[in-house]
C-alpha cells in the first residue's frame, strides 16, 4: 500500500514537473496563452488515464491554480477550468479534500449579492459542478452548511433557467446528504423557491416543487405553511407533469415528514383533491400514496383502534354501489381530520378562482365518502356549505356538490337530517337563493336507502305541501327544485307514496299553477302521471278524483282571503281544467267555492280570472261542469247568485272589465247548453234588463258578448217569450245598428232576423203593428247602408219580416223606395212580397 503511495506521488511529481511552465503560462497576460496553458493541462491530467491516485496528488497540486482562473477575464479559460475542476472532482478517491478551497471559490463567485459569473452556461457548468461535489462528498460538507446555503439562495433565482433547475437538483442532494445540519438553514431557502415556484417553464416548476418537497422534509417544519398555498395554487397547473410532482410531494410528505402528524389536516386535501385528477396517471399515482399513508397511520396506530377494528371493517349497509371504500386508516384519517377540513372547505368553496371552487368541490365528497356516517356531527356546517356551493353559477360546482349531498344522505340518519334541512326548506336563510335548501334536500333523499326514508315520508311530504313552502316563491329554479324533491320520492319510495298521494298532488298543482315555464309544466304532468302509475291509477283524473273532495276542502279554507296575488285561484284554475269530467261529480262542493270567490267585494282582477275559466269549462260543459248532469241543478242557483250580481252597472273601468268576463261566461252557459231553456224562461225577467245595459257597454266586446247572448236566448227561448217581452228587445237591437263596430253590427241584425223568426201566432201583426212599423222603418234605413254586406243581410231579414205583416211593410218600402241611394234593394223586396202575395193568392183562391 505504501509502495502504492510512493509510487504515485513520484509519478503525479513526474507529471508536475511537465505542467511547471504551463502553471507558469496561467499568470501571463495574453489571454491565448493561458487558454493553450490549460488546455495543455487538462490534456496532461484528466485525459491522460492516469490513475486516480495520481490525479488525487495531481489535484491536490492543481486547485489553487486552477481556483484562480475561475475569475479569469476570459470566458473560455473560465470553462476549460471549470470543466478540469469537474473531472477531477468526478475521477479523485477524496475529492472531499479540495471543499476547503472549492466552496469558497464557488461562494465568492456565485453567493454573493452581485454574482460575479456574468456567462449563463458558466453558471450552469458550476452549478452543475456543485451537484456533482455534493453527490460525491456528501456529509463532508457540513462544515460548508452557510456558503452552499448562501449558493443556492442565489442560484434558485437565477434569470437562466437551467440554472435554476439545476440549484434545485443540487438542493434535493444536499439535504439528503446532511440532514442533521440541513435543518438549520432550510427555511432561507423557502424563499427563493416559492419566488421562482411560478415559472413559465413547467420544468422548472416541476423542479422547483421537487426540492421544495426535499427542503421542507428536512426542515423544523416551520415553514409548511408558506409553501402550503403555493403548492395548492401548482395543483391547478396546466401541466400535468407540475401535478404530479406535487402529488409526489404531498405524498412523500404524508409518508416520511417526521412532525407529519401534525401536519395531517393541511396535506390530506392536497393529496384527495389529486384523486380527482383529469389525468389518470395522477389519479393512479394520489390513490397509491393516499392507500400508503392509510396503512402506515394503521400500522403505526394498531393499538388505538384493535378495539373496533372488527366493527370499522365492516362495510355499513346500503353503501354506495360500484364505489371502492377506502382502508381503515385512511377513513380514521379524514375523519380524526374532519373537524379541521370542513371550515376550510366552507372557505375555498366560495373562491373567486372557478378552478378551485371545482377542486374544492370535488375533495368535499372524496371526505364523505371517508368520513362515512362522522359527517353526522359536522352536518351543520356541510349544510351551510352545500347551500352556498349550490348557488355557484358553475355547473361542475354545482353537480359536485349534490354528489356530496347524496353522499350525506347515504350515510346519515334521516332522523338527524331531515330535523335541520326541513328546517331550512321552512324558512330559507337566503332570500336570493331560496330554492338552496331544497336543492340540497332532493340530493340528500337520492342518496337515502328506501327502507330508512320510508318511515319519514309524511314528514317530508307534509313540509313540501306547506304553503310557506309550495306557495311562497314563484322562481323557476325554486319550483324547479321542489318538483325535483317531489320526483326523488316517487323514484326512491315509489308504492309508498300512496300514503302522501294528496300532499305531493297538492305540490304538483302548485307547481303548474305557478309556472311560467312550458318545460317546467310538462316536468309536473310527467311527475303527476308517475304519482298515478306507483298507485296503479290509470290516468291523472282517475288521481284527482281520488283526492278532488280533499283538494276542494284545501282551496275553501283559506278562499275568505284570496286576492289576484294568491296561487289558490289558480291551484283553482288548475284543478277544474285538469280533472276533465271528474270535476262534475264535486259540483255541490265547487259551487259555494265559486259563489265565494265571485263575490262583489273580492278582488276585481281575480274575479275576471275566475270568469275566464268558468267561460272555458262551460263552453264544454258536458264534458267538465255539468259530465254528471249535475251542473244544471245548479245553474239556476249559479245565474242569480254569482253572474246577475256581476252584471250590474258599477262605474269604472275596473267594473266594465268585470262586466265583460261575466258577459263571456253566460255566453258560455248558453251556449254549452248547462241551463235548460225551462230555467232559462223562468229567469228571463231578471236577465233580460242587464243584458240591455250590457248592450250600451263602452268595451267593444261587451256589446258583442250582449248581442250574443241575446241571439243565443232568442234561439233557446224565443218561441216561448210572450210578445210583451219580445217587444222589449228588439229596440235595443236596432240601437246597436248603428254600432261602430262591424261585428257588433252583424251580431245585432242576426240577432234581429231571430226575433223575427221567434214571432208566433200568439204575436198579433195588427195589434202590433206600431212596433213592426218602427222596426221596418229603422230595417229600412239600413237597406241603404254604404256596406253592401249589411244591406244583404237587412233585406234578408226583411224578407222574414214579410211574413209576418206583408202589407204594412209593403207600404213602409213604397214610401222610402225613391228617397234611396238605389232602389235595387227595395225592388227586390217589394217584388218578394208579390210573390208572397201570388203565392198567397194560388194558395187560397176566392
Amino acid at each position: 500500500m505504501a509502495a502504492m503511495a510512493a509510487g504515485d506521488e513520484h509519478a503525479a511529481s513526474e507529471v508536475l514537473r511537465g505542467l511547471a511552465r504551463h502553471l507558469n503560462c496561467l499568470n501571463e497576460d495574453n489571454k491565448s496563452t493561458r487558454k493553450r496553458a490549460l488546455e495543455l493541462i487538462k490534456r496532461e491530467t484528466v485525459e491522460k488515464g492516469l490513475s486516480s491516485g495520481v490525479l488525487q496528488e495531481l489535484f491536490s497540486a492543481l486547485l489553487k491554480p486552477l481556483l484562480k482562473c475561475l475569475s479569469d477575464p476570459m470566458e473560455r479559460c473560465r470553462e476549460t477550468a471549470i470543466a478540469i475542476i469537474t473531472d477531477f472532482i468526478r475521477c479523485v478517491p477524496k475529492p472531499e479534500e479540495s471543499l476547503p478551497y472549492l466552496v469558497p471559490c464557488l461562494a465568492q463567485r456565485l453567493g454573493e449579492k452581485e454574482v460575479l459569473e456574468p456567462s449563463e452556461e458558466l453558471r450552469l457548468a458550476a452549478v452543475e459542478m456543485l451537484t456533482l461535489t455534493v453527490e460525491v462528498c456528501g456529509k463532508h460538507l457540513a462544515p460548508y452548511l452557510n456558503e452552499m446555503i448562501n449558493i443556492l439562495q442565489r442560484t434558485i433565482v437565477d434569470p437562466f433557467p437551467d440554472v435554476k433547475r439545476e440549484s434545485c437538483k443540487c438542493t434535493v442532494n444536499f439535504a439528503k446528504s446532511v440532514p442533521e445540519h440541513f435543518h438549520m438553514q432550510a427555511e432561507s431557502l423557502v424563499k427563493p423557491l416559492m419566488q421562482t415556484i411560478a415559472h413559465q417553464h413547467s420544468r422548472v416548476r416541476v423542479s422547483v416543487i421537487e426540492a421544495t418537497g426535499a427542503v421542507i422534509q428536512h426542515s423544523t417544519g416551520k415553514n409548511v405553511d408558506d409553501v402550503l398555498s403555493h403548492l395548492a395554487q401548482r395543483l391547478f397547473d396546466d401541466s400535468p407533469q407540475v401535478r404530479k410532482a406535487v402529488t409526489a410531494v404531498v405524498g412523500d410528505w404524508l409518508l416520511h415528514m417526521r412532525d407529519r402528524y401534525s401536519y395531517f389536516h393541511k396535506f390530506i386535501p392536497l393529496l384527495l383533491s389529486s384523486i380527482s385528477d383529469e389525468i389518470p396517471e395522477i389519479r393512479l399515482l394520489a390513490a397509491d400514496l393516499w392507500k400508503q399513508a392509510g396503512a402506515q397511520w394503521e400500522k403505526e396506530n394498531e393499538d388505538d383502534i384493535k378495539d373496533k377494528m372488527d366493527f370499522l371493517l365492516t362495510p355499513p349497509p346500503f353503501y354506495p354501489p360500484g364505489v371502492e371504500r377506502p382502508g381503515l386508516g385512511c377513513r380514521e384519517l379524514v375523519v380524526r381530520n374532519l373537524g379541521r377540513l370542513v371550515p376550510a372547505i366552507t372557505h375555498d368553496v366560495t373562491d373567486w378562482l372557478v378552478p378551485t371552487r371545482v377542486r374544492t368541490s370535488q375533495l368535499l365528497s372524496v371526505l364523505l365518502l371517508h368520513a362515512e356516517d362522522h359527517s353526522t356531527q359536522h352536518l351543520q356546517p356541510l349544510l351551510a356549505t352545500l347551500y352556498r356551493a349550490c348557488t355557484d353559477t358553475e355547473r361542475d360546482v354545482v353537480s359536485n356538490c349534490l354528489a356530496a349531498a347524496k353522499l350525506l344522505g347515504t350515510f346519515v340518519p334521516p332522523a338527524v337530517f331531515l330535523k335541520l334541512l326541513l328546517d331550512h326548506v321552512m324558512t330559507p336563510s337566503s332570500s336570493s337563493h331560496p330554492w338552496a335548501p331544497l336543492m340540497v334536500l332532493a340530493a340528500v333523499l337520492g342518496g337515502c336507502p328506501k327502507p330508512l326514508l320510508k318511515p319519514h315520508l309524511e314528514q317530508i311530504a307534509n313540509t313540501l305541501a306547506q304553503p310557506d313552502v309550495c306557495q311562497e316563491y314563484q322562481q323557476v329554479m325554486y319550483l324547479e327544485q321542489l318538483l325535483a324533491c317531489v320526483d326523488v320520492l316517487l323514484c326512491q319510495c315509489e308504492s309508498d307514496c300512496g300514503s302522501v298521494s294528496l300532499q305531493l298532488l297538492q305540490v304538483l298543482v302548485t307547481i303548474l299553477s305557478l309556472s311560467t315555464e312550458p318545460h317546467l309544466s310538462e316536468k309536473a304532468l310527467e311527475s303527476a302521471q308517475f304519482l298515478c302509475k306507483v298507485q296503479g291509477l290509470d290516468s291523472v283524473m282517475e288521481l284527482y278524483r281520488l283526492h278532488m273532495g280533499q283538494l276542494l276542502d284545501w282551496l275553501a279554507a283559506s278562499v275568505n282571503t284570496w286576492s289576484s296575488y294568491s296561487p289558490q285561484r289558480l291551484q283553482l284554475h288548475i284543478i277544474v281544467i285538469q280533472s276533465g269530467p271528474v270535476i262534475g261529480e264535486f259540483v255541490s262542493q265547487l259551487m259555494p267555492l265559486l259563489r265565494c270567490s265571485l263575490q262583489l267585494d273580492k278582488d276585481p282582477e281575480m274575479r275576471m280570472s275566475i270568469f275566464t275559466m268558468l267561460a272555458k269549462l262551460l263552453l264544454d260543459s258536458t264534458n267538465t261542469l255539468d259530465s254528471q248532469g249535475h251542473f244544471r241543478d245548479e245553474s239556476e242557483k249559479f245565474l242569480c247568485d254569482v253572474l246577475l250580481p256581476n252584471l250590474v252597472w258599477h262605474a269604472g273601468r275596473t267594473a266594465a272589465a268585470i262586466r265583460t268576463a261575466a258577459l263571456s261566461c253566460l255566453l258560455a252557459l248558453l251556449h254549452g247548453g248547462a241551463i235548460t231553456p225551462g230555467q232559462l224562461l223562468c229567469l228571463e225577467e231578471k236577465l233580460s234588463p242587464l243584458v240591455f245595459s250590457a248592450l250600451d257597454e263602452d268595451s267593444q266586446m261587451g256589446r258583442l258578448f250582449a248581442c250574443r247572448s241575446l241571439s243565443t236566448i232568442l234561439k233557446l227561448i224565443g218561441t216561448s217569450l210572450h210578445p210583451e217581452a219580445l217587444n222589449k228587445i228588439y229596440p235595443e237591437l236596432l240601437k246597436r245598428l248603428d254600432d261602430s263596430s262591424e261585428e257588433v253590427r252583424g251580431v245585432a241584425l242576426q240577432a234581429l232576423g231571430l226575433w223575427l223568426s221567434s214571432l208566433t201566432k200568439d204575436y198579433n201583426p195588427e195589434l202590433c203593428a206600431p212596433h213592426l212599423q218602427f222596426l221596418f222603418q229603422q230595417l229600412l234605413l239600413h237597406l241603404d247602408d254604404p256596406d253592401s254586406s249589411v244591406q244583404e243581410q237587412v233585406l234578408e231579414i226583411l224578407k222574414k219580416g214579410s211574413s209576418v205583416h206583408a202589407a204594412l211593410l209593403k207600404r213602409e218600402v213604397e214610401a222610402v223606395r225613391d228617397k234611396q241611394r238605389s232602389p235595387l234593394y227595395c225592388d227586390q223586396l217589394l217584388q218578394h212580397i208579390s210573390s208572397l202575395h201570388t203565392e198567397t193568392a194560388a194558395v187560397c183562391p176566392e
